[in-house]
């Protein structure tokens, strides 16, 4: 009963696209005659007429076109529906583009792309470090890892690990100067600032961001790290720059319960390219990857 719906739609599409009965039978690599007996079919069990036919060309009536609409999405479905079952088994091939921040790509991302790529010869990954948040699909890269708190987006975004923030100085820093007790008590400490002089805390369960002030500034989350452990001053930096130092005791964590809560690393990638077999593939391996690391477990 109910087997031969999808008959004739293939045909129909044809022939209101290509305007003849000839061209679309050319389009489909099949006679004009079975063209012409599969519309008339659909015409029958739909009761309606969908084209008006004359010698030269044919056109369509108003439930035609009506029904044409609903023909091509249901053909862009179908060939989407397809894609996506072929790409659960095809492998990663050409070129994945991807973007990420310097250091945690240094240390954590491309290690784990390069064992990757062992996996699947077929690919060539372009990597682009940098601090900069880059527009993905105006740059046409396929992937970003991006840290913290994402921002409204279009893009598709993957939790790929957690990500925390932690405050902490050296012992000798704060045997020389103290140890903060409150947030307001950081105005008389020696702030080591990094990318941003403003820093991500949290009170009564509400964020916020504090304005900090020092006499030291870089923008290398590796120099704020170096400078800390040798008692410049009070850093404020992610758990995969500081986790090692506060268990051997060469930091010391502060203000635990005015820590923000945990952000994250994400992967974005462009809504199109979500079913792409490179990218899918590389996002579970990067998941997986980074959930194997100590600074995760």
């Amino acid at each position: 009963m109910y087997a031969n719906r999808w008959e004739g739609l293939d045909e129909f599409v044809a022939v209101a696209e290509c305007g003849q009965f000839t061209a679309a039978a050319e389009r489909l690599g099949v006679s004009s005659s079975h063209i012409s007996r599969q519309i008339a079919r659909l015409e029958e069990r739909l009761q309606t007429r969908l084209l008006y036919r004359s010698t030269r060309k044919v056109a369509l009536t108003e439930a035609g076109q009506t029904f044409l609409h609903h023909c091509q999405r249901l053909q862009d479905g179908r060939e989407e529906a397809l894609r996506a079952v072929g790409d659960l088994t095809s492998e990663p091939k050409g070129l994945l583009r991807m973007t990420c921040a310097v250091a945690y790509g240094e240390r954590f991302i491309a290690p784990l792309v390069t064992r990757f790529m062992d996996e699947y010869p077929q690919l060539r990954v372009d990597i682009e470090l940098t601090n900069n948040t880059l527009d993905l699909v105006h740059e046409g890269m396929d992937l970003a890892i991006r840290l913290g708190r994402l921002q409204e987006s279009r893009l598709v975004a993957t939790r790929l690990a957690p990500r925390r923030m932690y405050l902490c100085a050296s012992p000798s820093y704060l045997e020389r100067y103290g140890r903060p007790h409150s947030v307001s008590e950081l105005s008389r400490h020696n702030c080591l600032i990094g990318s941003s002089d403003s820093w991500l805390l949290q009170q009564n369960g509400k964020e916020f961001s504090q304005r900090v002030h020092g006499n030291w500034r870089c923008n290398s989350g590796q120099a704020v790290l170096d400078a800390a452990l040798l008692g410049v001053g009070l850093c404020q930096l992610p758990d995969y720059y500081v986790l090692e130092h506060l268990k051997s005791g060469a930091l010391v964590s502060l203000l635990d319960a005015h820590q923000p809560p945990n952000t994250a690393v994400w992967a974005l990638y462009p809504q199109q390219r979500h079913l792409s077999p490179k990218v899918r593939k590389l996002v579970d391996y990067l998941k997986a990857g980074l959930a194997m690391r100590e600074e995760y477990r």
